[in-house]
């Protein structure tokens, strides 16, 4: 069974937890999730321990294809957004599964 995590998971698990008001705690989480965009928008890492650090990467212009019908395509320098788990978050991942 998946399961998304989402603003209102987030929210909900705020309020149960520390019984703020459901909309206070949607307050937080979307505070949150602007700080770490804004700091990202400005090229900054976003590192947050025992999570993980959220970091911008330039990806240069290259060739690639349409994947419809297989014609070449240019595809334009951009930045991205790459995420790097700390080594406690895998270590967590790891153990759940076995």
């Amino acid at each position: 069974m998946t399961k998304t995590c989402t603003k209102a998971y987030l929210a909900d698990s705020i309020h149960r937890r520390f019984g703020f008001s459901r909309s206070e705690c949607l307050d937080i989480v979307q505070t949150v999730v602007e700080a770490i965009s804004d700091s990202l928008a400005k090229g900054e890492e976003v590192k947050y321990a025992s999570f993980g650090t959220f970091l911008v990467r330039h990806k240069e212009q290259r060739m690639g294809r349409n994947p419809r019908n297989g014609d070449p395509a240019v595809i334009s320098e951009r930045q991205v957004v790459g995420f790097r788990p700390s080594r406690m978050m895998l270590s967590d991942i790891n153990s759940e599964e076995n």
